[in-house]
C-alpha cells in the first residue's frame, strides 16, 4: 500500500510539473478531441513519462488490493487503466505518421523502449498475472454475461501469449526482445520514408513525357518548381506521381526508372539499407516465437487468429493463386502482343504492364482512366461514401470548422445517428507530404469505451491517405484506385464508429486481424455500384452526373486485369508467409530469400511482388507480419457479405443493413467467426469472390 501511495505522489508530481502541458489536461475543445494546435514537440516527451508513472500507479493499485480478486477489481480496473497513456499515444503515433519531422522520429526512439518496459513490466507482471489467472480458474462460476467472459478470457489469453507463463530467465530475455524489435520497427519505417523522400528524378525534356496527361505533367512541374527546379518535372517513388508514368508515358526507359526507384527503396547498401534490419527482425522474431514452444513465428502469431495456423493459411493461399497465376499468365500473353507491335521481338517487363493494360483497357472497354477522374473530384467522393453510410446506418456527416488540428490539410467531421445522438468525431488527411509515411491507414485517436459510471465515450477516428494534391487548375482528382481505397479506410472508420462495447480492449477495430480486414472491404464494394455512382460522381468542370455509357464502360471493365492484381497481391502474402515460417534466420540473405521465394511460388517475371522486403512496411513496422493474407482471407468474407445484399435485390436492404450494422457494433466483444455466421446464416462461400474477379462464372 505505501507504494502506492509513493507512485500516486509521483504522479500527481509530474502532472503539477507539466500543467502547461496541452496532452496531459483534458482538453477543453469541441467532443474533447485533442488540442492538436496547442501542442508541440516538446511537450510530448514530458507527457508520455507522466503518463507512464500513472499508469504504473494504476496498475499498482490493482496489484495491491487487498480484497480478493474479482472480475470487476481486476480484469474490469486492468481495462481502464492507462487513459493519460491512450490520449498522449494517440496523439503523438497519428502525428508522427502523418505530420511527422527528424525531432519527433528521434522523441519515438526515446519513448519506445519506454513504451516495451512498461507493456512489459504490466504483462510480466506476476503478482498481477495471478490475480487475473485467480478470476480466470473460476470463469464458469462467476454468471458473466458474453462480453464480460469475452474480457475475461482476452485477458488471460493477452498475459499468457505474451510471457506471463514463462519462468522469469525467458521473461527477461523477452523483454529484451521486445525492447529491440520496437527500435527495429522505427528505424525500417524511418528508413522507408528516409529513401522515398530522398529520391528525385527531374525530366527536363517535355518531349520526353509524351503520353502522359497534362494534369500529371502539371502536378510534376509544380513539385519540380517547389523543388527549386522551375521549368522541369519532378518524379518520385510515392505513387500518386509515378502511377500516371506507368499507365500512360510512351518513354519505356522512364518507366523503368520509376518503378525501380520505387520498388528497391531501402535496398541500397547505404544508410537507409533494409536489409540487416529485416534479418535482426527475424532473428528476434524467431527467438521469440521458440520462448512460447512455437517453431515459427507464423505460428506463433497466427494462435489468436481465424486460420490458427500457417498450414490453413498456406492452404487458402494456394486455392486462390492457382486461379490468379493462371488469369494472370493469359493477361501476360495478350499485353505480349500489343508490345509486340512496338517493341518486336522485346520481352513484357513489369515496367510495360500497365501501360498496356491501359492500351488494352481502351481497345477492349473503350474505356480510358483519364476520362474517369474529372467525374471523381476528391469532395464528392467522399460525400459518396458519406452516402452509403447514410443509406445503410442512418449516418448523418456534419462538417465542423475552427477545430484543432496537426496540419492545415486536415478536415474534421462530426458523425451522428438517425435519431440525432453523436455516433463519433471524423478526421481526414488526404494528401502526400514529407513528413507523412507512404500509403492509407485508420487510427483512433481516442477509443470508444463505456465508462464506470456508465458514460458511453464516442471514439475520435482518423482516415490518412496519399492522394493527389489540387494543382493551380485542378481539384484533387483520383485514379479508381484511389477511390476504392477512400471507400476501404472509410469502412474501417465506420468499424470503430459504430463501436458499442464497454470495454476499450474489444472495442472497434480490436479483433482478428484476419476479420478487421471484412468491414473495410466491404465498403468498397459500393464504390462502383451505378446507383452510388450517380450521387457522387460528378464532373468537376461542368457538374454532370457521370453518364450511364461510362458507368456500363467502367462496370463492363471490373474484372479486367484481376490476374494481375490479385497475383500482386497474393504473392506479397505468400513471401510474408514464408518469412514467418522460417525456424532459423542463419545465413539469410533478404534478396535471395526473396528470389527463391518468387520461384517456388511460380511467380511471372512480368509481375513484381507488391511489396519488396526492403520496403514492406506492413509485415516489418505495421504489425501485420504473417497478416498480410488476411485482406484475402478477408475478401472471401466480403465478397459473400455482399452477395446478401444482392440476393435482397436492394443494396442498401435495411434488414440486412441493420445485421451488418450489428456486428460492425460488436467490435471484438464476440468471436469473429460467430459474428459471421449470426448475419449471414452460413459460412462464406468462396466462390462469389472468385466469381467477382472473373476467374470462374
Amino acid at each position: 500500500m505505501k507504494k502506492t501511495i509513493l507512485l500516486g505522489v509521483i504522479a500527481m508530481t509530474v502532472l503539477a510539473c507539466n500543467k502547461t502541458n496541452p496532452l496531459l489536461d483534458q482538453p477543453n475543445t469541441p467532443y474533447g478531441v485533442p488540442a492538436f494546435d496547442q501542442v508541440k514537440n516538446e511537450h510530448y516527451l514530458p507527457a508520455f513519462e507522466a503518463a507512464i508513472v500513472e499508469n504504473k500507479a494504476e496498475i499498482d493499485a490493482i496489484v495491491n488490493n487487498a480484497d480478493e480478486p474479482t472480475f470487476e477489481n481486476t480484469i474490469v480496473a486492468l481495462d481502464r487503466t492507462g487513459q493519460l497513456l491512450d490520449r498522449v499515444s494517440g496523439v503523438f503515433f497519428n502525428v508522427l505518421e502523418a505530420d511527422g519531422n527528424d525531432e519527433m522520429n528521434e522523441i519515438a526512439e526515446t519513448v519506445s523502449p519506454m513504451l516495451s518496459e512498461l507493456s512489459d513490466g504490466i504483462i510480466l507482471n506476476d503478482a498481477l498475472f495471478q490475480r487475473v489467472k485467480f478470476v480466470y480458474d473460476q470463469r464458469e462460476q462467476l454468471g458473466l454475461n458474453p462480453e464480460q467472459m469475452r474480457l475475461l478470457t482476452e485477458t488471460y489469453k493477452h498475459f499468457a501469449d505474451n510471457g506471463a507463463n514463462l519462468p522469469e530467465d525467458k521473461k527477461e530475455r523477452l523483454k529484451e526482445i521486445n525492447q529491440e524489435l520496437g527500435l527495429l520497427s522505427l528505424k525500417f519505417g524511418n528508413n522507408v520514408v528516409a529513401e522515398t523522400n530522398a529520391c528525385q528524378r527531374f525530366v527536363t525534356d517535355e518531349s520526353e513525357l509524351k503520353g502522359l496527361p497534362e494534369s500529371a505533367k502539371i502536378a510534376a512541374a509544380e513539385e519540380a518548381n517547389a523543388a527549386g527546379h522551375p521549368g522541369e518535372w519532378l518524379f518520385t517513388p510515392k505513387r500518386t506521381s509515378f502511377t500516371p508514368v506507368l499507365q500512360y508515358c510512351e518513354n519505356r526507359e522512364l518507366r523503368k526508372q520509376l518503378l525501380m526507384d520505387y520498388t528497391t527503396r531501402g535496398n541500397h547498401d547505404n544508410d537507409n539499407d533494409n536489409k540487416a534490419v529485416i534479418i535482426r527482425e527475424m532473428e528476434l522474431r524467431i527467438e521469440r516465437a521458440k520462448l512460447f514452444g512455437y517453431d515459427n513465428p507464423a505460428d506463433y502469431i497466427l494462435a489468436d487468429c481465424m486460420a490458427k495456423n500457417h498450414q490453413t493459411v498456406d492452404a487458402f493461399l494456394q486455392s486462390v493463386w492457382a486461379p490468379s497465376l493462371k488469369a494472370a499468365k493469359r493477361e501476360a500473353a495478350a499485353l505480349q502482343e500489343l508490345l509486340e507491335q512496338d517493341y518486336p521481338g522485346e520481352k513484357l517487363q513489369p515496367w510495360d504492364w500497365w501501360y498496356y493494360a491501359e492500351k488494352l483497357r481502351k481497345a477492349k472497354y473503350a474505356l480510358d482512366e483519364e476520362e474517369i477522374k474529372p467525374y471523381f473530384e476528391l469532395d464528392n467522393v467522399r460525400k459518396g461514401a458519406f452516402g452509403v453510410a447514410t443509406k445503410l446506418y442512418g449516418l448523418q456527416f456534419e462538417p465542423l470548422k475552427n477545430m484543432p488540428v496537426y496540419n492545415k490539410e486536415v478536415e474534421v467531421f462530426q458523425v451522428k445517428d438517425a435519431d440525432g445522438s453523436l455516433i463519433g468525431i471524423l478526421y481526414t488527411d488526404y494528401f502526400p507530404r514529407a513528413g507523412k509515411r507512404p500509403g492509407a491507414w485508420m487510427n483512433n485517436i481516442l477509443p470508444q469505451y463505456i465508462d464506470a459510471e456508465g458514460v458511453d465515450h464516442r471514439p475520435v477516428i482518423i482516415n490518412v491517405g496519399n492522394f493527389n494534391k489540387p494543382t493551380a487548375g485542378n481539384p484533387s482528382l483520383l485514379s479508381m484506385d484511389d477511390v476504392e481505397t477512400l471507400f476501404h479506410e472509410f469502412g474501417h472508420a465506420l468499424h470503430g464508429l459504430l463501436s458499442k462495447a464497454h470495454y476499450k480492449s474489444l472495442s472497434g477495430t480490436n479483433t482478428p486481424r484476419d476479420f478487421v480486414e471484412l468491414p473495410s472491404q466491404f465498403m468498397e464494394n459500393y464504390a462502383y455500384e451505378p446507383e452510388v455512382l450517380k450521387t457522387y460522381a460528378f464532373h468537376y468542370q461542368t457538374g454532370e452526373v457521370i453518364p450511364d455509357e461510362l458507368i456500363a464502360k467502367i462496370n463492363a471493365a471490373g474484372k479486367f486485369n484481376q490476374g494481375f492484381v490479385t497475383t500482386e497481391l497474393l504473392s506479397a502474402s505468400i513471401l510474408d508467409m514464408d518469412f514467418h515460417e522460417l525456424t532459423t534466420a542463419e545465413g539469410l540473405d533478404v534478396n535471395e530469400f526473396e528470389k527463391e521465394s518468387l520461384q517456388k511460388m511460380g511467380m511471372i517475371d512480368e509481375i513484381i511482388v507488391r511489396y519488396r522486403p526492403t520496403f514492406y512496411n506492413h509485415i516489418f513496422t505495421t504489425g501485420y507480419e504473417a497478416g498480410y493474407y488476411s485482406y484475402t482471407w478477408a475478401a472471401v468474407l466480403d465478397a459473400d457479405a455482399f452477395a446478401a445484399f444482392k440476393e435482397t435485390g436492394n443494396l442498401f436492404e435495411p434488414e440486412t443493413a441493420k445485421r451488418f450494422r450489428h456486428l460492425l457494433e460488436q467490435g471484438g466483444t464476440r468471436d469473429a467467426q460467430e459474428l459471421y455466421l449470426e448475419f449471414r446464416g452460413k459460412e462464406a462461400d468462396p466462390k462469389n469472390l472468385l466469381r467477382r474477379k472473373g476467374f470462374i462464372e
